[in-house]
Formats: C-alpha cells, structure tokens, sequence
C-alpha cells in the first residue's frame, strides 16, 4: 500500500520505517529542511534501537522522503499525521500544526484517501480535521478521518511498533476500519513473523496482537487515558516510597508484595527522580484540560502531576543531607536523559536536578551515553561533559544516578571508589544494592531504602530528605 506519514519526528519516522519494514511503500514527509537533508544523506536523527538499520535497510526503496506535502498525498491512499502537539501554558494541546496539515492535505485530494491521526490528541480533534478539510473545500466523498494513536516508549519504539500488545483502530466508517485492518495485515495475520532478517522479538512478545476496533473519539480518549494511568502508577509508588524512608521500610519489598498482585502487575511499579519525556507530562496536562472542558474537576491528575514535582526536590533534599552544603561541591552526575535507551532530554528530571544544583552553586561534571549533545543545547556552559562514567566519578565530592542505563547498573564499584573524593552516591534509579554499597565501602542514598555506610550499617532512623 502507498502510505505517507507526515511528520519525521520520534513518532514519525518509527511510524515510517517500520510501516515499511512490514511491506508498505512509505513517504515520510517534513518541511524541516534540516531534518529532510540529514535523513536524505542516510542519518538517523534520534537515538532508538534498531532504528538506524530499518532507515538503511528500506531507504530508496520501500521508504523515501520528501519536503513536499501535497506530491506525497497525491501519490499515497493512506495519510498519517504525526506532527508535534506540544501543551501550551493553559496545559492544553497546541493543535495549530495538525490544523496547518489538515488543510493543505485538503488542497491535495485527488482520489479516496484515508487521513490517519497518529500523534497523541485531544477527544473530537478527528472531527475537527474533518470540519477543517471541508472548510478548505474537500470533497466529504474522497476522503474520511480515523484515529490510530500510537503506543511507543521511547527505547523500545521499533519493538513496540512490530510486537504491539494492542492495535487501536478508531474509525467511524467501516470502511476506514477495514483500510487499516489492511495496513497493519502482516502483523494482525502473523505474516510478518514468518519473514527472514526481521527485528527480533522481545521477551513476552504477544504474537499476534490484540485488536480494539471502536470509535475515533474513543481511540483518541484511550491514548489519554492510558498515559495517565501509568503516570499514576508512577507517582503512587514514589509516594509509597516516601513512606518507606520515613518508616524505615523497603520500597523493593513492598513493590514485590503489591506488583505480584496480577490485578496490579510490576511494570511502571519503580520508585526514582520522576516521569519525564515528551509524552507524560504534556498528556497529563493536556488529559486535565479535556477533563475540565467537560465540565469535570478530574483531582486524581493534579495529586499525579504534584507528587512527580515533589520527586525532584526531594532528592535535591536527599543530595544536601548526604553533603551538606551544595555551594562549591564538585558533583558527578550519571544520566541526562528522560530515561535509558534514548537521547530524549524533554522534560527530563535528571536536567532538572542539574539546574537547581548549579542554581545553589555545585560544579557538575556529567555523563550520558546517548543525551549529551541534546543536553549541551540546554545546560549551561560552566557543566563539564565528560567521556564516561568513570570519569564523572573522578574527583567528585558525591555521584548522582540519575538515568537508568544498564552501563551505570554494571560500573566497576571497586574502581568507582577509588576515584571519588569522597565516597557518596545518591542513586535517583535504586540501580544499586544497599548492602552490596555498604560492602565497598559507600555512603548509600537511593529512594524509598534505608541509608547506608560503611560505619553504621544501614541506617533505619529518617533522613533530612523525609524530615523536611
């Protein structure tokens, strides 16, 4: 099938690759003349596993690219938007670029297409597509508007695409439903599992994946809703964690206790620094303001946005009762991104923490395995980028985790402490064991977990992090 996507940012160019890793004949189209060159000249402009092969494999073959929106329309029967909706200070999605999209597809209409929304939208955006193209004088019988969202996480977005747990089709037509049944045939049907040299299958990969065919306000509602529920998950196990320092229990027990509830589950059951990322936070927002268009006061999403703000002072407040005074310490810092396995530094709370610890006057010597150069765009000059791990350590007063790299979780912890100043690390991620810490001869911070020393043993009575 001939498929444009219009958008080449994270969504887009997944989208894209992996549509045509599964047959389809693919345009991804983006007016970012930046963008279009480096992905003509065969770059990959974003850090996503298995990415860079799927660009190689299918480029000038089942994947082409373009800056030229209504050529790509012409030539395709199938339209997916996926450009940007970020939020906007009243926490509303900013719709002006779908907008913008849906009337210049509407000049391009020369035959039946199906335009296809993939970036994460509010309820009743696939009817206002719709009113736009019929504003802009397209005819209602060459065209119809379905709902597609998209469920990637950064990190495992091609895996995520390719071994999907659910398809979501939101299609008001029925024979919109069944274009889409079309384009997604080589996974519903298992055809593609039987390919040689595909990506291959993470563990507990559901093959095939599940169906939910429903209405487009309904898909569009689902993706919300979703996102929102796993924020929640989040945010209520590091209020759990809170009371655990407090009380002197262990978050990692208790996880293990209500995560083998199945009704319950362990995923997204882990205690850190916050969620991050460019779907999160802008969702949430978003979720709150369709809610309160509805006339509903949906307070459960406030305490989930208040309780991920709280996280980042709180270990802010965890770093200052492990040295003291931040003003003139030297601090290294594991991890810059949003989360490990991508560069994505949006809304990222480890960049967060960076800030306010050069805001109080700390020195930060700072470490990512794929972040760095995003972050340089950010942070200020005065941070000092370095090649590894290691040497972020080399010299430091304290280290900071702050990302969840598997690199950080395998470091070397008798090397680790020969290079640090003093031997302190405040872990943002619980990559370590305390008592494995304790052993080596650290001072040990994580969250939701009793501090330990080398000369105390574990320390069960509160730190200045839960006082305060």
């Amino acid at each position: 099938m001939h498929i444009a996507v219009i958008g080449s940012g994270y969504v887009g160019l997944v989208t894209g690759a992996c549509l045509a890793e599964i047959g389809h004949s693919v345009i991804l189209v983006d007016n970012d003349r930046a963008k279009y060159d480096a992905l003509q000249r065969g770059e990959c402009p974003i850090y996503e596993r298995y990415l860079p092969e799927l660009l190689a494999k299918h480029r000038g073959q089942r994947l082409s690219f373009s800056n030229r929106l209504p050529e790509a329309v012409g030539q395709s029967k199938v339209i997916f938007v996926a450009v940007g909706t970020p939020h906007m200070e009243n926490g509303e999605a900013d719709l002006s670029f779908v907008e913008s999209v849906a009337r210049e597809i509407a000049g391009s209409v020369n035959d039946r297409k199906l335009v296809v929304g993939k970036s994460t939208v509010p309820v009743y955006t696939a009817e206002w597509v719709r009113r736009v193209m019929l504003l802009n004088n397209a005819s209602p019988d060459l065209f119809d508007v379905a709902s597609n969202p998209e469920f990637l996480r950064e990190g495992t977005a091609v895996t995520d695409f390719l071994y999907p747990e659910r398809i979501v089709i939101g299609a008001d037509q029925p024979n919109s439903a069944e274009l889409l049944r079309e384009v997604y045939k080589g996974l519903l049907d298992g055809s593609y599992y039987a390919c040689p040299g595909i990506v291959p299958a993470p563990e507990g990969a559901r093959v095939p994946p599940q169906l939910v065919l429903t209405g487009a306000k309904t898909a569009e509602l689902i993706k919300y809703a979703c996102n929102a529920f796993l924020a929640m998950k989040i945010s209520f196990i590091n209020a759990v964690a809170t009371i655990c320092e407090s009380v002197g229990a262990n978050i990692d027990h208790v996880r293990e206790g209500i995560g083998s509830d199945t009704r319950i589950g362990h995923r997204f059951l882990y205690p850190g620094i916050g969620y991050g990322g460019s779907c999160f936070p802008k969702d949430l927002s978003a979720y709150h303001a369709v809610a309160r268009e509805c006339g509903y006061d949906f307070r459960l999403l406030e305490e989930v946005m208040k309780i991920n703000e709280e996280q980042q002072r709180r270990f802010l407040r965890k770093v200052r009762s492990a040295v003291w005074t931040l003003r003139g310490k030297r601090l290294g810092v594991l991890g810059l991104a949003f989360k490990g396995g991508t560069d994505d530094i949006r809304e990222s709370p480890a960049v967060g923490i960076v800030q306010a610890l050069l805001a109080e006057g700390s020195q930060i010597q700072a470490y990512d395995p794929a972040a760095m150069e995003n972050a340089k765009r950010v942070l200020p000059a005065d941070v000092r980028f370095v090649a590894s791990a290691y040497d972020a350590a080399s010299g430091a007063d304290a280290l900071l985790v702050l990302t969840e790299w598997q690199e950080f979780k395998e470091l070397e912890l008798t090397r680790l402490r020969s290079l640090l100043h003093y031997p302190i690390v405040v872990d943002g991620r619980n990559l370590f064991d305390p008592e494995a810490m304790r052993n080596q001869g650290f001072i040990y911070l994580s969250v939701g977990r009793a501090d330990v020393s080398p000369w105390e043993g574990t320390v069960n009575t509160r730190s200045a992090a839960s006082e305060s």
